[in-house]
C-alpha cells in the first residue's frame, strides 16, 4: 500500500489544501498519515477525518519579533525534529506533502534526513518563513500565484493555481439560509475574520449593525470567544467557527467581507462572491495578505479596505459600494479559470515519490 504523510498547521489556512487532497488519496487506497502540533487547530480538523493517523509532535513558533519564547522554542523545534525523524523512519512514507506553518519545518527536514521526497505548497504570493526554510530540503514547491515562481528556487517551483475543496462547490443556498433562519428576499452578507476572528472587523461591524441589518441579513464568523449573544437577531447570526456548514453559508451569501488569506479568497473567487478584503497589516503579519488583496484588486475581483483606514463609517461605505457594484465583480470573475490544482499536485507527487 502506498503511504503519504501530510503536515501543516498553526492556522486553518495551513490545513486547507491538505483537507482538499486527502479524500483523493483515500479513494485511491493510500495509507494516510498527518504530523501536526499537539494542540493546534490542525489536530482538531484532521482527527475528525476517517482513516487518517495523526501524529502530534513538539513545536516552536518562528517569530520575527523579540520574545522570551524565542529562547525556549528552538529546543522545542529540535525535539519536534527528532520526533518527526523517528516517525518517518518508522512509517516509511513514499512522499511527504507540506502545507507550511511552523510545525512543517521539522517534518520536512526529518523527511529529507530519511531520504523521503517532499512537495511543498505555498498559497500566498511570496513564500512564508517556514516554507523558505524548508525549501532547500524539498523536491519542489507548488504555487498558487504565478508571480511566486520568481521568488523561489529556479527549477523547483511550479505554478498550479488554487486548490479548491470539492465540498465548497456543493453548498446549498437554501440550507445556508435555514442554518441562520434567514429569508429568501433579503441579501446575505458573510463576514469572515479567519479561524481566530478579527477583533477590529468585529467591532466595526457591530457599531454599524443597525444600518447594515436594515439592508442585509448577516452571518458573522467571529472567531473563538467572539460571539456576543445579546446582539443576536433575525438578521444577525454569529458563529465562532464553522466547518461542514461553511459550503452552505457561502452558497447563501451575496457578498463577503474577509481577511485576505489566499485559500479563502480563491475559494470566494471560484464561487463568484464579490468581496471586500481587509488584509492583515505588516505589523500583524509579514505583509502577504496585503499583496494577495492588491493582486485581486488589480484584477477586478475585489475591493480592498486597508485596516489602517478601517472605521465603522468606512466599513459601512465600502460595503454599500461593493453591493452596488456586485454585478460588475461577478461578471469579471466569470473569466477566471481555477484549473485543476488537485490533479496537478497528485500527478507531481506520483513522479517524485519514493
Amino acid at each position: 500500500m502506498k503511504k503519504i504523510m501530510f503536515t501543516g498547521g498553526g492556522s486553518a489556512g495551513h490545513v486547507t489544501a491538505n483537507l482538499a487532497l486527502i479524500p483523493y488519496f483515500r479513494q485511491e487506497n493510500w495509507s494516510i498519515h498527518y504530523i501536526g502540533s499537539v494542540s493546534g487547530i490542525e489536530r482538531k480538523l484532521i482527527e475528525e477525518l476517517p482513516d487518517v493517523r495523526y501524529w502530534p509532535i513538539s513545536t516552536g513558533k518562528l517569530r520575527r519579533y523579540l520574545d522570551w519564547n524565542n529562547v525556549k522554542d528552538p529546543f522545542k523545534v529540535v525535539g519536534g525534529l527528532l520526533q518527526a525523524y523517528r516517525i518517518i523512519r518508522k512509517e516509511k512514507p513514499n512522499v511527504v506533502f507540506s502545507k507550511g506553518g511552523f510545525v512543517s519545518v521539522p517534518v520536512v527536514i526529518g523527511a529529507w534526513l530519511n531520504r523521503v521526497p517532499v512537495l511543498i505548497h505555498e498559497s500566498d504570493m511570496t513564500p512564508g518563513l517556514a516554507n523558505r526554510i524548508a525549501l532547500p530540503f524539498a523536491s519542489g514547491i507548488c504555487t498558487t500565484f504565478p508571480e511566486t515562481t520568481k521568488s523561489t528556487t529556479p527549477g523547483k517551483s511550479r505554478y498550479i493555481g488554487p486548490v479548491i475543496r470539492d465540498e465548497l462547490l456543493q453548498g446549498k443556498a437554501e440550507r445556508g439560509r435555514e442554518l441562520c433562519g434567514f429569508r429568501r428576499d433579503k441579501p446575505v452578507l458573510l463576514i469572515m475574520g479567519g479561524s481566530l476572528g478579527a477583533r477590529r472587523i468585529n467591532e466595526a461591524i457591530r457599531k454599524q449593525l443597525s444600518p447594515l441589518t436594515s439592508r442585509f441579513q448577516i452571518v458573522h464568523l467571529c472567531g473563538k470567544g467572539g460571539v456576543e449573544t445579546k446582539l443576536e437577531s433575525n438578521n444577525y447570526r454569529q458563529f465562532e467557527y464553522v466547518n461542514d456548514e461553511l459550503p452552505h453559508l457561502l452558497a447563501s451569501a451575496d457578498m463577503v467581507i474577509s481577511r485576505a488569506g489566499s485559500n479563502s479568497i480563491f475559494e470566494f473567487l471560484a464561487l463568484r462572491k464579490p468581496m471586500l478584503l481587509i488584509p492583515l497589516t505588516k505589523g500583524q503579519s509579514r505583509g502577504d495578505q496585503i499583496l494577495n488583496a492588491e493582486s485581486f484588486r488589480k484584477l477586478g475581483y475585489a475591493e480592498v479596505l486597508p485596516e489602517e483606514q478601517l472605521t465603522p463609517d468606512s466599513l459601512l461605505e465600502r460595503t454599500m459600494d461593493l453591493y452596488g457594484n456586485r454585478e460588475r465583480y461577478k461578471e469579471t470573475m466569470k473569466a477566471f479559470d481555477p484549473g485543476n490544482g488537485i490533479k496537478q499536485i497528485r500527478d507531481w507527487i506520483t513522479t517524485i515519490m519514493k
